[in-house]
């Protein structure tokens, strides 16, 4: 299968500046550049399906060029609905050297060169800038750009700092042409206009052909929001920011609706062994093997897989059955980050724990509950109402109190 054919199957293809992908990517080997923003110190999902189509264009060997925009980041892209605070140049800085290190972890072993533009953009001396980029613009074509029309209609109005943007990327698409030969640009598709800013400017300015290409935005067709940190449920790579548990557990719980295209685009699985999947879903979906599937593969991609195992297994443990007592380091110490916690001491009495934990409203309830047989600890059922807590019970220090299925409790037990 042709890497354009590869790609299309996958959903990763938006928008393309020429009639044949094949022409872009099938034939000579190119140098492809990708700018992002660094509005973050992280990135977050709705990027890292542009980082899978980087990757996958980086093993076919075409070089990649990960530009992050230290100097762009300073202005910010205008934003429909208002405009953007300037950030101080320290945050630029220190989310500059954030992505960078996300991105060199997550590219290593491949050919990629990282630049920032803040490099020439801080040295443009403004005339020339004028005479020699400015000139090849119309305002005529950056007003029907969407996010300025919009803004240039709403009562907020729009700076002239704002209004420049799409010509400073488009400079950098000029520049990584002149300087390193970078003949494609990538891309979300809320960037095209300002992708093909720059796919325009190398064509006046250097009579040459270079493309364009952008991904969608990626949806939940459950709720109907995209990925992405502008709906405030951003899901981050930097696990200080979304906990790897957290992580796998985004994935685990994605829609029927969207599990398969997530698996064609945020993991490498072959599209063969997809389809399996698929086919196994669609004859159990209630065993979701195709969400615990996406989940162990993006989270190992993004994490490792010495958290994405101990992800799995403690999401296990909690919403399903399993061992407490078999848990590794890490898994006790992401079961004690994300569960609700109790402390307890030894030979406490149960009733009373349940009541300290919340899975009872009173010593009353609690007592019902054991004689009805709601209560386990390790998935071990207690049907005494005096019974109580045991240290030996305990795997590192933490033993697993749940009443019914859904209802859990770590407890804690003290020195």
């Amino acid at each position: 299968m042709s890497l354009a054919k590869e790609l299309e199957n996958r959903g990763f293809i938006h928008q393309v500046s020429s009639p044949s992908l094949t022409e872009i990517v099938d034939g000579e080997k190119r140098t492809i550049y990708h700018g992002i923003d660094p509005s973050a110190d992280s990135a977050h999902a709705g990027n890292f399906v542009i980082w899978m189509l980087l990757r996958h264009l980086a093993l076919a060997g075409h070089k990649i060029v990960f530009l992050v925009g230290g100097g762009t980041g300073m202005i910010g892209d205008p934003k429909p609905d208002a405009e953007r605070q300037l950030k101080p140049l320290e945050d630029v800085a220190k989310n500059v050297a954030g992505l960078k290190a996300q991105a060199e972890r997550f590219f290593a072993g491949t050919e990629i060169e990282f630049v920032d533009n803040a490099t020439w953009l801080t040295e443009i001396k403004l005339i020339d800038f004028l005479r020699d980029i400015g000139k090849h613009y119309t305002v005529n074509e950056l007003i029907k750009k969407d996010a300025i029309a919009t803004r240039l209609s709403s009562d907020t109005g729009l700076s002239y700092t704002e209004f420049a943007y799409p010509i400073l990327q488009g400079y950098d698409f000029l520049r990584l042409f002149e300087d390193k030969n970078v003949t494609v640009q990538v891309g979300g598709s809320d960037q095209w206009g300002n992708i093909v800013s720059g796919v325009e400017l190398v064509r006046r300015k250097k009579q040459t052909e270079v493309f364009a290409v952008t991904v969608p935005l990626i949806i939940d067709k459950a709720t109907g929001k995209k990925f992405g940190k502008s709906e405030g449920n951003a899901v981050w790579l930097d696990a200080a920011k979304t906990s790897p548990y957290q992580f796998y557990q985004f994935w685990l719980n994605v829609s029927d609706d969207s599990v398969i295209e997530h698996l064609k685009r945020f993991t490498f699985l072959p599209l063969e062994e997809i389809a399996g999947i698929e086919q196994v879903q669609q004859e159990n979906p209630g065993a979701r093997a195709a969400q615990r599937k996406l989940a162990l593969e993006v989270t190992t991609l993004v994490h490792g897989v010495g958290a994405a195992t101990a992800a799995a297994e403690v999401s296990q443990i909690l919403f399903g059955g399993g061992d407490v007592m078999s848990l590794g380091e890490v898994a006790v110490a992401m079961i004690i980050e994300n569960a609700p916690k109790v402390t307890v001491i030894h030979q406490q009495s149960l009733v009373e724990v349940l009541v300290a934990s919340g899975l009872a409203k009173s010593n009353r309830e609690a007592r019902t509950f054991i004689e009805e047989g709601a209560i386990t600890i390790n998935g071990n059922k207690i049907t005494t109402v005096d019974a109580v807590v045991d240290r030996n019970d305990a795997n590192k220090g933490i033993a697993l109190l749940k009443r019914g299925k859904k209802q859990f409790c770590v407890m804690q037990f003290s020195n």
